[in-house]
């Protein structure tokens, strides 16, 4: 099995990784990682993944990843929002129906709609019987 070298690592992956190892060497007891070096690192998981990152910088996966995906949902859809402006034809939705009447004689009408605007429906069936007449 190979083991991953730091110069197997992206230079910006490799950069974080050194920065990581100085703020370590320098802790005497284990402490909380400050604030700007999750930053750092959940920048650097947005860019090369989360599971690549965790591993070179020694982190714990799962913290890692709901730090990520809190910093996605705080972003939310806005990052990169562009306005769209919708034509009023791609906005209207196509209604669709079908009618069928039977007058009294046994003559049926069958009737298939389709179009932005229906016509009043319930006055149909009286309008064409009477035009027939």
């Amino acid at each position: 099995m190979k083991t991953r070298t730091k110069s197997d690592l992206p230079a910006k992956l490799a950069r974080g990784r050194e920065r990581f190892e100085k703020w370590r060497g320098k802790q005497k007891t284990r402490t909380r990682l400050p604030e700007h070096l999750w930053s750092a690192a959940v920048k650097l998981a947005q860019e090369y993944g989360i599971n690549r990152t965790a591993r070179a910088l020694r982190l714990d996966y799962g913290g890692l990843k709901k730090r990520t995906e809190a910093t996605v949902s705080d972003v939310g859809p806005q990052a990169g929002a562009e306005f769209i402006q919708l034509l009023g034809s791609e906005l209207t939705t196509v209604a669709e129906c079908a009618i069928e009447c039977r007058h009294a004689d046994g003559t049926t009408i069958r009737i298939h709609l389709k179009g932005p605007e229906l016509p009043d429906l319930a006055t149909l069936p009286q309008t064409l019987w009477q035009g027939g007449q």
